[in-house]
């Protein structure tokens, strides 16, 4: 896609350095052969931990763990969480502080995203969270999140030019442009596949008329980014659960060129496959996990209206998003003084 100029921005150390590598500056910090840290990310879906030991200045993931809490879902029309949601959580977080062990708190960070960010009541979580870990949360506004996000895709995947990376999460949907390691356009979304679920999907039911009406709310927040096409960029990349899930079936059905790209004629076949069912309980396709199943025909609308705003012909899955961009930014901070 053709690109124009973008503002200029100030390169992050990060930039000039190898990929997974601290800027020198930075090495005071973790001046032991090994030292490790964690990232915790409290997401409107699930809960991730990360843990890293730092090796001559490179991480090595020694720990990763995934936990589908839906806290999203537990939202209630006063826009309070309700003690269900917040038990699951809880009962991940105490799970999550054991897998921790003891390390400096300097080198623990846990955010909170979308969730977090909308629950009235996210006071009343945080203290019992807090309390449990004995470290704080931070809750992030969504331009934070969509930086990390960046930072971690663009450590997974080295791009020689500019980059687009597109993150569906549970409440929110993070559309980053950059270059090299540093973001250039920033936005987050109310784009995400539990509140779209819970808002075009209540009762299960699936149809035409609900999906394209999930679609056209879609289409209408990404709308917003129309200067987005005008800077151009040279690949699509798309982060966490949602794009991994339709990259996943995709595989499955043979119906992608290589092993995690999405094309655009791919996901409008798994549209159509989606919509042979009824209900989703009923859902059941190759590739797709059971506890998936009940959210992600509202990720596939929200994929679907983000290739046709930006006229993308194909994504390609990383594994790297805001869990990685926490750690890779906790390495490459500038040191207090």
């Amino acid at each position: 896609m053709p690109k124009d100029p973008l503002p200029l921005a100030a390169e992050t150390a990060a930039a000039s350095a190898p990929r997974g590598r601290l800027p020198a500056r930075r090495r005071a910090l973790f001046a032991e052969n090994t030292a490790r840290i964690a990232a915790i990310d409290l997401g409107s879906n699930s809960f991730h931990l990360l843990v890293a030991n730092v090796i001559n200045g490179r991480l090595r993931i020694v720990t990763r763990r995934g936990v589908k809490v839906q806290l999203a879902a537990g939202l209630d029309a006063d826009g309070n969480l309700d003690e269900a949601a917040m038990q699951r959580g809880l009962k991940c977080l105490g799970q999550f502080a054991v897998m921790m062990g003891s390390m400096p708190r300097a080198r623990r960070r846990i955010v909170g995203t979308n969730a977090l960010r909308d629950a009235n009541n996210r006071h009343v979580f945080l203290q019992r969270a807090e309390a449990l870990l004995g470290y704080p949360i931070e809750v992030i506004p969504g331009r934070e999140e969509a930086r990390l996000i960046y930072l971690g895709a663009a450590q997974a995947r080295a791009v020689n030019g500019r980059r687009f990376v597109l993150d569906i999460g549970g409440g929110s949907s993070e559309c980053v442009i950059g270059e090299r390691l540093t973001p250039r356009l920033l936005e987050s979304l109310p784009l995400g596949c539990v509140t779209f679920s819970r808002r075009f999907f209540p009762d299960g039911a699936l149809d035409e008329t609900r999906m394209r009406a999930a679609e056209q709310a879609a289409l209408a927040q990404l709308s917003r980014l129309q200067h987005y096409r005008e800077s151009g960029w040279d690949e699509v990349v798309g982060t966490s659960g949602t794009f991994n899930a339709v990259a996943r079936v995709l595989n499955a059905y043979g119906d992608t060129p290589a092993n995690g790209v999405i094309t655009r004629a791919g996901v409008q076949r798994l549209r159509a496959r989606v919509l042979r069912y009824s209900h989703l309980d009923a859902l059941a396709l190759k590739g797709l996990k059971a506890n998936r199943a009940g959210i992600f025909p509202a990720g596939v609308a929200i994929v679907c209206a983000i290739f046709a705003t930006f006229e993308i012909e194909q994504i390609r899955f990383v594994d790297g998003a805001l869990r990685e961009g926490i750690l890779y930014d906790m390495l490459n901070a500038t040191p207090d003084g």
